[in-house]
């Protein structure tokens, strides 16, 4: 795969898909909106993984705007809160957007919606071409269907990118055995097999789309993109977070001891 910059080379992930939840731009003890220093926080991290030599994509949720689920849950259309959802996201993106062109990012932003007046519609190559160039790509809406979550979003869009995996930028430091949060007693995984991550519904991603990851063996790495210089340590291959693989050969699970 060829990345935008020579340094890639040094880099063990060169392509990545970055997915990031609307709820990690909260910040602090916010019930909703955006926080603009995790906006600025996450520019300089996607920055310096650019500089590094990868080439960068990135699907948002809109659970910081617009729960759809949970609206839903109340009464509305699901298929209607849905789509509402997705127009959420487009509100993140296009924040994502402007804070990564105040770090002189170069971005292109493309939605599964048509929206000609502030994005491109999706479309494959031209976003395969703008990774080339070195410019970061925002998908936004989603998958453009409702019933489909931005999870699946990430994973549809990390394969059809050729990326070498999805990172999963959370506000916890990776996987843990139970919600770190709420338990302090639990433990980190370095590494898990998809397989297990279904099977103790660790909720990583849903099952859709760790099924199309399982079917392609795509990687997952869930870290923590509140901490400087993560996702530049992840594309090096540094353990950071936790690794989830679809390895038959390797152990189903390693935690890191407490």
């Amino acid at each position: 795969m060829t990345a935008s910059s020579p340094s890639a080379s040094s880099l063990t992930y060169s392509r990545v898909l970055l997915k990031l939840s609307g709820e990690a731009l909260l910040g602090g003890d916010r019930a909703f909106g955006i926080d603009e220093t995790v906006l600025r926080n996450y520019a300089r991290e996607v920055a310096a993984a650019v500089n590094a030599g990868a080439d960068v994509a990135v699907v948002i949720g809109g659970g910081n705007i617009f729960r759809g689920v949970e609206n839903a849950m109340q009464g509305m259309t699901r298929a209607h809160a849905d789509y509402m959802g997705m127009l959420a996201t487009m509100i993140n993106a296009m924040a994502l957007q402007d804070a990564f062109e105040q770090v002189d990012l170069v971005t292109r932003l493309q939605s599964s919606i048509k929206m000609e007046e502030i994005a491109e519609p999706f479309i494959r190559r031209r976003a395969i071409r703008h990774l080339e160039k070195g410019r970061v790509v925002i998908f936004g809406a989603g998958t453009g269907n409702p019933y489909f979550t931005t999870d699946t979003a990430a994973a549809l869009r990390g394969l059809e990118i050729d990326a070498d995996v999805i990172l999963k930028g959370t506000r916890v430091d990776g996987v843990f055995t139970a919600d770190p949060e709420q338990d302090p007693s639990a433990e980190r995984f370095k590494q898990i097999h998809g397989r297990e991550v279904i099977e103790r519904d660790l909720r990583v991603m849903d099952k859709t789309a760790l099924t199309l990851c399982q079917e392609s063996r795509m990687p997952i790495i869930v870290f923590n993109m509140a901490t400087t210089g993560n996702l530049h340590r992840v594309l090096k291959g540094e353990t950071v977070g936790t690794r989830v693989h679809w390895d038959e050969t390797r152990s189903a699970a390693e935690r890191v001891p407490a």
